[in-house]
């Protein structure tokens, strides 16, 4: 078989041998540079977005994990001083030095003395002298301090302290103690900064604390033995 004349044999095994413009190869063609760049913008905006709701979402719960923790705080120090307050018992732990008169409770803005039963679980229990105060604790700002002391025979017990004195809650701005009785009406009286009579209790003392983040709720507390007492005080006089 003869071949026709100017024939290539290489050009005949060529796949483009026979290719033409508009035939079957297909041409390949890749991404322009402004599609390049509209997907990464894309792509950063939405890493963008999916970073903010990362950090939203993480704030959110801190804020929410800040507040239940305040909110146990508030709870655990109001319960306790509730308990404490209200279980005064008008046991006489100190005698005025000038008048010999009985002190069974003093109070001022500031800082509270009584008499309850220790709990079982910060000493040996019975009747302990119960400090209340405002001063520094370990944090910024103040802190609501309590000591205990034994009482016998109307005497605190030299070297009779359960444990040294606590904060029950620090990093506070402001403590206030007020009580009230009743009046000559029968009726409440008005809150008072300071309590003037030592040797009965008050009817009602409340308790106002102030932290960084606002006030707590105000915390009244009934002494349920302070009318006996007056009752006494009233028949002496």
């Amino acid at each position: 078989m003869r071949r026709a004349a100017g024939f290539s044999t290489a050009l005949a095994r060529s796949p483009r041998a026979f290719s033409r413009p508009g035939g079957s190869a297909a041409k390949t063609a890749g991404f322009t540079l402004l599609e390049v760049l509209l997907a990464t913008s894309l792509l950063a905006a939405a890493m963008a977005l999916g970073f903010a709701t990362l950090r939203a979402a993480a704030a959110t719960a801190q804020r929410g994990e800040a507040i239940a923790e305040r909110n146990e705080r508030i709870r655990a120090v109001s319960d306790f001083l509730r308990r404490r307050i209200g279980g005064a018992q008008g046991v006489v732990f100190e005698l005025d030095p000038g008048t010999g008169a009985s002190k069974r409770f003093e109070g001022d803005a500031n800082s509270m003395r009584f008499v309850a039963d220790l709990p079982d679980y910060l000493g040996r229990g019975g009747p302990h002298l119960h400090a209340l105060g405002v001063g520094r604790g370990a944090e910024a700002g103040l802190g609501l301090l309590i000591d205990f002391r034994m009482v016998q025979a109307g005497q605190l017990v030299p070297g009779s302290a359960a444990r040294p004195p606590e904060p029950l809650a620090e990093g506070l701005r402001q403590v206030r103690f007020a009580y009230r009785s009743l009046t000559g009406n029968g009726e409440f009286g008005p809150w008072e900064a300071v309590w003037e009579d030592p040797a009965k209790l008050p009817l009602q003392v409340r308790v106002q604390i102030v932290d960084g983040r606002g006030p707590w709720p105000d915390l009244v507390v009934a002494l349920p033995v302070a009318g006996s007492f007056a009752t006494l005080g009233d028949a002496q006089q």
